[in-house]
């Protein structure tokens, strides 16, 4: 019997499927902003949007020559695009991502930082909480010192570093 692990999460036909709507899409934008603009040959040459406008029918012809053949993958040849076990491993790095890229904005890029690498020091390597705190601190530590003392790029600090007057 098939493990839940092992069971396709997606097929590779759904995915060239999606993967070519999504690139027609962008490629009837490019067509449509192009010819808003101006796509036509103009008494001083060409519009600013004449070459997209082609550029986006390449696109189009090229994505609809996909989906034709996507729709003709037969059920023998379709084989799993990704399983449900590598699905979970990527949802499992992506939401926490997700959510850690959502914190800079309130938390500043260090604290986010130092929570998002202790995150996963503790969640996905089960490191001993010594390990995750040091490494976790130091790395932000170092990239503030990097980024804000050598290099004189400001960051997005949030109210911790305001609290200690390094805004």
């Amino acid at each position: 019997m098939e493990q839940s692990q092992d069971k396709p999460a997606v097929s590779r036909k759904t995915m060239e499927i999606a993967v070519t709507l999504i690139f027609l899409l962008f490629g009837l934008v490019v067509c449509w902003d192009s010819w808003r603009i101006g796509a036509r040959w103009g008494s001083d040459g060409p519009q600013a949007g004449y070459f997209p406008f082609y550029i986006g029918l390449i696109i189009n012809l090229c994505s609809l020559i996909t989906l034709v053949q996507a729709f003709r993958i037969k059920a023998a040849d379709n084989e799993p695009f990704v399983l449900r076990g590598q699905l979970k491993m990527v949802v499992m790095v992506m939401v926490p991502t997700i959510i850690y890229v959502a914190l800079i904005n309130w938390l500043g890029i260090y604290v986010a930082s130092t929570i998002y690498i202790a995150l996963f020091m503790w969640w996905l390597g089960k490191y001993s909480w010594v390990k995750y705190v040091s490494v976790s601190v130091g790395v932000s530590v170092a990239f503030f010192l990097m980024f804000e003392i050598w290099f004189k790029v400001p960051l997005p600090k949030g109210p911790l570093e305001a609290a200690l007057g390094l805004n």
